[in-house]
Protein backbone atom coordinates (compact mmCIF):
# COMPACT_ATOMS: atom_id res chain seq x y z
CA UNK A 1 0.00 0.00 0.00
CA UNK A 2 1.43 3.35 -0.81
CA UNK A 3 2.29 5.65 1.55
CA UNK A 4 -0.75 8.04 2.53
CA UNK A 5 -0.59 11.95 1.41
CA UNK A 6 -1.08 12.91 5.26
CA UNK A 7 -0.50 11.05 8.69
CA UNK A 8 -2.07 11.50 11.77
CA UNK A 9 1.58 12.55 13.12
CA UNK A 10 1.41 15.27 10.74
CA UNK A 11 -1.40 16.88 12.20
CA UNK A 12 0.62 16.35 15.92
CA UNK A 13 3.48 17.67 14.66
CA UNK A 14 1.96 20.65 13.34
CA UNK A 15 -0.58 21.72 15.69
CA UNK A 16 0.30 19.67 18.70
CA UNK A 17 1.55 22.02 20.46
CA UNK A 18 -1.35 24.02 20.31
CA UNK A 19 -3.44 21.30 21.12
CA UNK A 20 -1.53 20.67 24.20
CA UNK A 21 -1.94 24.40 25.75
CA UNK A 22 -5.86 24.02 25.68
CA UNK A 23 -5.88 20.43 26.67
CA UNK A 24 -3.18 19.41 28.79
CA UNK A 25 -4.91 19.95 31.97
CA UNK A 26 -8.19 17.30 31.20
CA UNK A 27 -5.50 15.11 29.04
CA UNK A 28 -4.88 11.86 31.38
CA UNK A 29 -1.06 10.31 31.37
CA UNK A 30 -1.90 7.91 28.89
CA UNK A 31 -3.18 10.07 26.81
CA UNK A 32 -0.39 12.05 27.01
CA UNK A 33 1.58 8.76 26.50
CA UNK A 34 0.15 8.27 23.30
CA UNK A 35 0.73 12.22 22.33
CA UNK A 36 4.23 11.37 22.57
CA UNK A 37 4.51 8.25 21.04
CA UNK A 38 2.62 8.71 17.62
CA UNK A 39 4.50 12.40 17.37
CA UNK A 40 7.59 10.65 17.57
CA UNK A 41 7.12 7.31 15.63
CA UNK A 42 9.65 6.87 12.62
CA UNK A 43 11.90 9.54 13.72
CA UNK A 44 15.00 10.73 14.68
CA UNK A 45 13.83 11.19 18.53
CA UNK A 46 13.11 7.41 18.84
CA UNK A 47 16.58 6.15 17.26
CA UNK A 48 16.96 3.68 14.17
CA UNK A 49 18.77 1.18 12.97
CA UNK A 50 20.78 0.41 9.53
CA UNK A 51 19.75 -2.03 7.12
CA UNK A 52 22.19 -3.72 4.07
CA UNK A 53 21.06 -5.66 1.48
CA UNK A 54 23.27 -9.10 1.16
CA UNK A 55 22.65 -9.10 -2.01
CA UNK A 56 23.74 -5.24 -3.91
CA UNK A 57 25.24 -3.89 -0.78
CA UNK A 58 22.73 -0.85 -0.39
CA UNK A 59 22.75 0.44 2.39
CA UNK A 60 19.69 2.56 4.16
CA UNK A 61 18.91 4.25 7.67
CA UNK A 62 15.48 3.48 8.77
CA UNK A 63 13.82 4.83 12.47
CA UNK A 64 12.55 3.08 14.84
CA UNK A 65 8.68 2.79 15.46
CA UNK A 66 6.86 3.85 18.82
CA UNK A 67 4.69 -0.01 18.94
CA UNK A 68 2.23 1.71 20.62
CA UNK A 69 -1.46 0.72 20.18
CA UNK A 70 -2.81 3.21 19.34
CA UNK A 71 -0.38 4.44 16.39
CA UNK A 72 -1.88 4.10 13.18
CA UNK A 73 1.76 3.39 11.44
CA UNK A 74 2.41 0.46 14.34
CA UNK A 75 -0.74 -2.43 14.03
CA UNK A 76 0.42 -4.43 10.79
CA UNK A 77 3.40 -6.61 12.36
CA UNK A 78 1.38 -6.69 15.74
CA UNK A 79 -1.88 -7.88 13.37
CA UNK A 80 -0.10 -10.36 11.28
CA UNK A 81 1.11 -12.27 14.49
CA UNK A 82 -2.23 -12.28 16.06
CA UNK A 83 -3.71 -13.68 12.94
CA UNK A 84 -1.56 -16.33 12.82
CA UNK A 85 -2.20 -17.23 16.04
CA UNK A 86 -5.50 -17.29 15.34
CA UNK A 87 -5.41 -18.99 12.40
CA UNK A 88 -5.06 -22.24 14.50
CA UNK A 89 -7.93 -21.82 16.45
CA UNK A 90 -10.37 -21.62 13.92
CA UNK A 91 -13.27 -24.53 13.59
CA UNK A 92 -13.87 -25.80 9.99
CA UNK A 93 -17.53 -24.20 9.83
CA UNK A 94 -18.93 -20.52 9.24
CA UNK A 95 -18.67 -17.74 11.32
CA UNK A 96 -21.21 -14.65 12.43
CA UNK A 97 -20.56 -11.25 12.97
CA UNK A 98 -22.84 -9.30 15.72
CA UNK A 99 -22.43 -5.72 17.26
CA UNK A 100 -23.93 -4.63 20.23
CA UNK A 101 -23.73 -1.03 20.84
CA UNK A 102 -25.01 1.14 23.55
CA UNK A 103 -26.93 4.95 23.66
CA UNK A 104 -24.73 7.98 23.08
CA UNK A 105 -26.79 9.19 26.56
CA UNK A 106 -24.20 7.46 28.55
CA UNK A 107 -21.19 8.83 26.62
CA UNK A 108 -20.38 10.90 29.44
CA UNK A 109 -20.32 7.75 32.03
CA UNK A 110 -17.54 6.03 29.42
CA UNK A 111 -15.47 9.19 29.23
CA UNK A 112 -15.20 9.81 32.71
CA UNK A 113 -14.97 6.01 34.06
CA UNK A 114 -13.86 4.01 30.75
CA UNK A 115 -12.10 0.96 32.09
CA UNK A 116 -15.33 0.25 34.49
CA UNK A 117 -17.33 1.39 31.29
CA UNK A 118 -15.80 -0.61 28.84
CA UNK A 119 -15.00 -3.71 31.37
CA UNK A 120 -19.21 -3.88 31.72
CA UNK A 121 -19.40 -3.71 27.76
CA UNK A 122 -18.02 -6.33 27.26
CA UNK A 123 -19.38 -8.69 30.23
CA UNK A 124 -23.08 -7.60 29.17
CA UNK A 125 -22.85 -8.30 25.59
CA UNK A 126 -20.89 -11.95 26.26
CA UNK A 127 -23.73 -12.83 29.34
CA UNK A 128 -26.22 -11.85 26.41
CA UNK A 129 -25.30 -13.78 23.33
CA UNK A 130 -24.30 -16.87 26.12
CA UNK A 131 -27.41 -16.76 27.34
CA UNK A 132 -29.85 -16.65 24.88
CA UNK A 133 -27.91 -19.07 22.25
CA UNK A 134 -28.23 -21.61 25.85
CA UNK A 135 -32.25 -21.06 25.48
CA UNK A 136 -33.75 -24.04 23.89
CA UNK A 137 -35.95 -22.14 22.05
CA UNK A 138 -33.36 -20.55 20.24
CA UNK A 139 -29.84 -22.39 20.04
CA UNK A 140 -30.28 -24.67 23.03
CA UNK A 141 -26.35 -24.81 23.08
CA UNK A 142 -22.85 -23.44 24.70
CA UNK A 143 -21.29 -20.82 22.42
CA UNK A 144 -18.08 -19.76 21.90
CA UNK A 145 -17.21 -15.66 21.06
CA UNK A 146 -14.28 -13.53 20.01
CA UNK A 147 -14.87 -9.84 21.14
CA UNK A 148 -13.24 -6.83 19.98
CA UNK A 149 -14.07 -3.23 21.56
CA UNK A 150 -14.28 -0.34 19.07
CA UNK A 151 -14.75 3.39 20.63
CA UNK A 152 -15.25 5.29 17.98
CA UNK A 153 -17.64 6.48 14.71
CA UNK A 154 -16.46 6.90 11.50
CA UNK A 155 -17.06 10.63 12.64
CA UNK A 156 -14.58 10.14 15.18
CA UNK A 157 -17.27 11.26 17.89
CA UNK A 158 -17.41 8.48 21.03
CA UNK A 159 -19.74 5.53 19.89
CA UNK A 160 -18.33 2.25 22.19
CA UNK A 161 -19.49 -0.69 20.75
CA UNK A 162 -18.05 -4.31 20.56
CA UNK A 163 -17.86 -6.75 17.85
CA UNK A 164 -18.42 -10.14 18.04
CA UNK A 165 -17.37 -13.12 15.74
CA UNK A 166 -19.29 -16.26 16.74
CA UNK A 167 -18.62 -19.90 15.18
CA UNK A 168 -21.71 -20.84 13.42
CA UNK A 169 -23.12 -23.22 16.11
CA UNK A 170 -22.37 -24.81 19.56
CA UNK A 171 -21.96 -27.89 21.70
CA UNK A 172 -24.83 -29.45 23.53
CA UNK A 173 -24.80 -29.39 27.20
CA UNK A 174 -22.86 -33.00 27.19
CA UNK A 175 -20.81 -31.89 24.20
CA UNK A 176 -21.27 -34.57 22.58
CA UNK A 177 -23.26 -32.61 19.53
CA UNK A 178 -22.48 -29.85 17.64
CA UNK A 179 -25.92 -27.73 17.30
CA UNK A 180 -26.30 -25.59 14.15
CA UNK A 181 -27.99 -22.49 14.19
CA UNK A 182 -31.72 -22.53 12.77
CA UNK A 183 -31.82 -18.86 12.20
CA UNK A 184 -29.85 -16.80 9.35
CA UNK A 185 -28.58 -14.47 11.56
CA UNK A 186 -27.48 -16.84 14.11
CA UNK A 187 -30.02 -15.50 17.05
CA UNK A 188 -32.69 -13.09 16.96
CA UNK A 189 -31.81 -9.56 17.26
CA UNK A 190 -34.74 -8.01 18.90
CA UNK A 191 -34.27 -10.50 21.73
CA UNK A 192 -30.57 -10.25 22.48
CA UNK A 193 -31.31 -5.94 22.71
CA UNK A 194 -33.67 -6.35 25.20
CA UNK A 195 -31.82 -8.88 27.29
CA UNK A 196 -28.89 -6.72 26.54
CA UNK A 197 -30.59 -3.75 27.29
CA UNK A 198 -31.68 -5.72 30.40
CA UNK A 199 -28.45 -6.59 31.56
CA UNK A 200 -26.35 -3.94 31.15
CA UNK A 201 -28.88 -1.22 32.85
CA UNK A 202 -29.11 -3.52 35.65
CA UNK A 203 -25.63 -3.84 36.11
CA UNK A 204 -24.87 0.06 35.65
CA UNK A 205 -27.39 0.60 38.65
CA UNK A 206 -25.56 -1.91 40.73
CA UNK A 207 -22.18 -0.45 40.07
CA UNK A 208 -23.61 3.55 40.98
CA UNK A 209 -25.55 2.25 44.19
CA UNK A 210 -22.01 0.95 45.32
CA UNK A 211 -20.31 4.00 44.40
CA UNK A 212 -18.24 3.11 41.71
CA UNK A 213 -18.92 5.51 38.93
CA UNK A 214 -17.09 8.63 39.14
CA UNK A 215 -19.34 11.56 38.00
CA UNK A 216 -17.50 14.36 37.13
CA UNK A 217 -16.99 16.65 33.91
CA UNK A 218 -19.63 15.01 30.91
CA UNK A 219 -21.54 13.28 33.81
CA UNK A 220 -21.22 15.51 36.16
CA UNK A 221 -25.09 15.94 36.81
CA UNK A 222 -25.19 11.65 37.23
CA UNK A 223 -23.69 12.52 40.67
CA UNK A 224 -27.21 13.41 41.14
CA UNK A 225 -29.75 10.20 41.91
CA UNK A 226 -32.47 11.31 40.49
CA UNK A 227 -30.77 12.41 37.28
CA UNK A 228 -29.33 8.69 37.00
CA UNK A 229 -32.32 7.37 37.66
CA UNK A 230 -34.33 9.18 35.38
CA UNK A 231 -31.64 8.66 32.88
CA UNK A 232 -32.05 4.47 33.59
CA UNK A 233 -35.82 5.02 32.78
CA UNK A 234 -35.55 6.81 29.80
CA UNK A 235 -32.84 4.29 28.82
CA UNK A 236 -35.33 1.39 29.35
CA UNK A 237 -37.73 2.91 27.05
CA UNK A 238 -35.27 2.94 23.73
CA UNK A 239 -34.46 0.19 21.61
CA UNK A 240 -30.74 -0.73 21.90
CA UNK A 241 -29.22 -1.21 18.54
CA UNK A 242 -27.55 -4.92 17.98
CA UNK A 243 -26.63 -5.55 14.18
CA UNK A 244 -25.82 -9.16 13.24
CA UNK A 245 -24.65 -10.23 9.45
CA UNK A 246 -25.35 -13.66 7.59
CA UNK A 247 -22.37 -16.20 8.39
CA UNK A 248 -19.19 -15.76 6.89
CA UNK A 249 -18.17 -17.66 3.94
CA UNK A 250 -15.38 -20.01 5.30
CA UNK A 251 -12.47 -19.67 7.93
CA UNK A 252 -10.66 -17.99 5.29
CA UNK A 253 -13.37 -15.13 4.99
CA UNK A 254 -12.88 -14.53 8.73
CA UNK A 255 -9.29 -14.37 9.34
CA UNK A 256 -9.47 -11.50 6.45
CA UNK A 257 -12.29 -10.47 8.81
CA UNK A 258 -10.22 -10.36 11.93
CA UNK A 259 -7.82 -8.25 9.91
CA UNK A 260 -9.94 -5.57 9.14
CA UNK A 261 -11.39 -5.08 12.90
CA UNK A 262 -8.93 -6.31 15.07
CA UNK A 263 -5.81 -3.76 15.42
CA UNK A 264 -7.71 -1.13 14.34
CA UNK A 265 -7.13 2.51 15.75
CA UNK A 266 -9.29 5.46 15.77
CA UNK A 267 -8.73 6.20 11.90
CA UNK A 268 -6.28 5.17 9.84
CA UNK A 269 -3.53 7.59 7.71
CA UNK A 270 -5.37 6.26 4.24
CA UNK A 271 -8.54 7.77 4.92
CA UNK A 272 -7.01 11.26 5.40
CA UNK A 273 -7.37 13.55 2.52
CA UNK A 274 -5.61 16.49 3.54
CA UNK A 275 -4.19 18.88 5.84
CA UNK A 276 -3.61 22.67 5.35
CA UNK A 277 -1.65 23.18 8.89
CA UNK A 278 -5.29 24.39 9.75
CA UNK A 279 -7.83 21.93 8.64
CA UNK A 280 -8.33 18.06 8.50
CA UNK A 281 -10.24 16.71 5.59
CA UNK A 282 -10.80 13.25 5.81
CA UNK A 283 -13.21 10.31 4.31
CA UNK A 284 -15.90 8.66 6.94
CA UNK A 285 -19.37 6.34 5.92
CA UNK A 286 -22.27 7.83 7.19
CA UNK A 287 -23.81 4.93 8.31
CA UNK A 288 -27.05 6.38 8.78
CA UNK A 289 -27.54 7.45 5.48
CA UNK A 290 -26.80 4.06 3.91
CA UNK A 291 -23.41 3.67 4.41
CA UNK A 292 -22.58 6.55 1.98
CA UNK A 293 -19.01 8.03 1.67
CA UNK A 294 -18.80 11.31 2.90
CA UNK A 295 -16.02 14.26 3.30
CA UNK A 296 -15.43 15.48 6.77
CA UNK A 297 -13.32 18.50 7.67
CA UNK A 298 -12.39 19.67 10.81
CA UNK A 299 -10.12 21.99 12.52
CA UNK A 300 -6.75 20.85 13.60
CA UNK A 301 -7.70 20.91 17.32
CA UNK A 302 -10.79 19.38 16.98
CA UNK A 303 -9.43 16.36 14.85
CA UNK A 304 -7.09 15.93 18.20
CA UNK A 305 -9.34 16.04 20.24
CA UNK A 306 -11.99 13.30 19.34
CA UNK A 307 -8.46 11.08 18.10
CA UNK A 308 -7.12 10.95 21.86
CA UNK A 309 -11.20 10.27 22.68
CA UNK A 310 -10.34 6.77 21.93
CA UNK A 311 -7.40 6.04 23.74
CA UNK A 312 -7.98 3.55 26.08
CA UNK A 313 -6.46 3.35 30.03
CA UNK A 314 -3.55 1.47 30.26
CA UNK A 315 -3.41 -2.11 30.28
CA UNK A 316 -6.68 -2.78 28.64
CA UNK A 317 -7.56 -5.53 27.31
CA UNK A 318 -9.72 -4.89 24.12
CA UNK A 319 -9.95 -8.20 22.43
CA UNK A 320 -11.20 -10.87 24.31
CA UNK A 321 -12.91 -14.21 24.07
CA UNK A 322 -15.95 -16.21 26.03
CA UNK A 323 -18.01 -19.18 26.05
CA UNK A 324 -15.69 -22.16 24.79
CA UNK A 325 -13.33 -19.67 23.58
CA UNK A 326 -12.29 -18.40 26.96
CA UNK A 327 -8.56 -18.88 27.40
CA UNK A 328 -9.76 -21.87 30.70
CA UNK A 329 -10.81 -24.30 27.97
CA UNK A 330 -10.02 -23.25 24.42
CA UNK A 331 -7.62 -26.05 23.47
CA UNK A 332 -9.90 -28.40 25.01
CA UNK A 333 -12.95 -27.84 23.40
CA UNK A 334 -11.50 -26.72 20.16
CA UNK A 335 -10.33 -29.78 19.55
CA UNK A 336 -14.10 -31.32 20.42
CA UNK A 337 -15.24 -28.86 18.01
CA UNK A 338 -13.48 -30.55 15.46
CA UNK A 339 -13.86 -33.58 16.14
CA UNK A 340 -17.82 -33.02 16.12
CA UNK A 341 -17.45 -31.11 12.81
CA UNK A 342 -15.65 -34.20 11.36
CA UNK A 343 -13.11 -32.20 9.81
CA UNK A 344 -9.57 -32.67 10.62
CA UNK A 345 -7.37 -29.71 12.60
CA UNK A 346 -5.41 -30.06 9.01
CA UNK A 347 -8.31 -28.30 6.68
CA UNK A 348 -7.76 -24.79 8.34
CA UNK A 349 -6.54 -22.28 6.45
CA UNK A 350 -2.64 -22.07 5.59
CA UNK A 351 -1.61 -18.93 4.64
CA UNK A 352 1.47 -18.98 7.88
CA UNK A 353 3.89 -17.45 5.70
CA UNK A 354 1.63 -14.39 4.48
CA UNK A 355 1.53 -12.22 7.47
CA UNK A 356 5.87 -12.49 7.49
CA UNK A 357 6.56 -11.42 4.16
CA UNK A 358 4.07 -8.87 4.86
CA UNK A 359 6.43 -7.36 7.30
CA UNK A 360 9.71 -7.32 5.47
CA UNK A 361 11.74 -4.96 4.06
CA UNK A 362 12.95 -5.68 0.59
CA UNK A 363 16.10 -3.82 -1.60
CA UNK A 364 14.57 -1.05 -3.73
CA UNK A 365 17.29 -1.71 -6.25
CA UNK A 366 17.36 -5.86 -6.26
CA UNK A 367 14.40 -7.06 -4.51
CA UNK A 368 15.75 -9.28 -2.10
CA UNK A 369 15.21 -8.56 1.67
CA UNK A 370 17.02 -5.90 4.23
CA UNK A 371 18.88 -6.60 7.19
CA UNK A 372 19.71 -5.42 10.05
CA UNK A 373 23.51 -4.28 10.44
CA UNK A 374 23.44 -1.60 13.43
CA UNK A 375 21.66 -0.21 15.70
CA UNK A 376 21.76 3.67 17.07
CA UNK A 377 20.56 5.39 19.73
CA UNK A 378 18.63 9.18 19.40
CA UNK A 379 21.86 10.98 19.78
CA UNK A 380 24.33 8.31 17.59
CA UNK A 381 21.51 8.59 14.95
CA UNK A 382 22.03 12.33 14.71
CA UNK A 383 25.39 11.93 13.99
CA UNK A 384 25.26 8.96 11.64
CA UNK A 385 22.63 10.30 9.78
CA UNK A 386 25.24 13.65 9.18
CA UNK A 387 28.05 10.96 7.83
CA UNK A 388 25.95 8.67 5.99
CA UNK A 389 24.21 11.77 3.88
CA UNK A 390 27.88 12.95 3.31
CA UNK A 391 29.05 10.33 2.33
Amino acid sequence: MNRPAVEVADILRAQGRRFLDQYQSSLSFQQLKVFRAVQSCRTAMLGGHLDACPKCGHQAISYNSCRNRHCPKCQTQARQRWLAARERELLPTSYFHVVFSVPHELNGLALTNPSLFYNLLFIASAATALEVAADPKHLGADIGMLSILHTWGQNLLLHPHIHCVIPAGGFSLDHTRWIKPRYPFFLPVKVLSRVFRGKFLAALRRLYRHHKFRCAGPSLELADSKQFGCLIHSLYKKDWVVYARPAFGSPVHVLRYLGRYTHRVAISNHRLVSFDGERVTFRWKDYAHGSQQKIMTLTALEFQRRFFLHVLPKGFVRIRHFGFLANRFRSSLLAVGRKLLATPHSSAPSNRTAPCEATLWHCPRCGDVMIIVQRFKPHELKLRCSDFDSS
